[in-house]
């Protein structure tokens, strides 16, 4: 297993990258969708735009995107002598920042659920504000990533 990593290292890295840069997109550009879907949520054919933009969008680009980001970075952390656990504290502090990114992930699919019902809806002001959150984390972890300041 270790032989395989080793020697797909670079194309496994550049797979993760890629898919980390979809992923980002995603979590950044369907709050907006919401933002715009919650300031015309009375308007039956703009939602009806949006609904289908929203799942494909969740379904087609941000979930596969997430699963190649997770499988890619474990296989990378499989790496031997990649980390060292005990001493790479900027290691611990991206690997939570992902897990939000994560929560925060499943969260945003919850409401394109929401949006389908037309149940649960929140402000668009709220959407704005939430749309900040993946921006404060990604910068964490690039700055844990290339910097590695712990």
């Amino acid at each position: 297993m270790f032989d395989f990593i080793a020697d797909y290292y670079e194309i496994i890295k550049a797979i993760h990258v890629i898919a980390v840069i979809s992923w980002m997109a995603g979590l950044l550009y369907l709050p907006r969708l919401f933002v715009n879907h919650a300031m015309n949520i009375d308007n039956q054919a703009i939602c009806a735009v949006f609904r289908p933009m929203e799942r494909k969008l969740m379904k087609l680009i941000m979930i596969p995107a997430m699963s190649l980001t997770w499988i890619c970075g474990i296989l990378l952390v499989l790496m031997p002598n990649l980390i060292d656990f005990k001493i790479d504290f900027w290691f611990h502090v991206k690997f939570l920042c992902v897990v939000l990114l994560s929560v925060y992930h499943v969260y945003l699919a919850i409401e394109v659920e929401k949006f389908i019902t037309g149940e649960g809806i929140k402000t668009h002001k709220f959407y704005r504000l939430i749309n900040e959150i993946p921006t404060i984390l990604m910068i964490i972890i690039v700055v844990m990533v290339i910097v590695r300041p712990f």
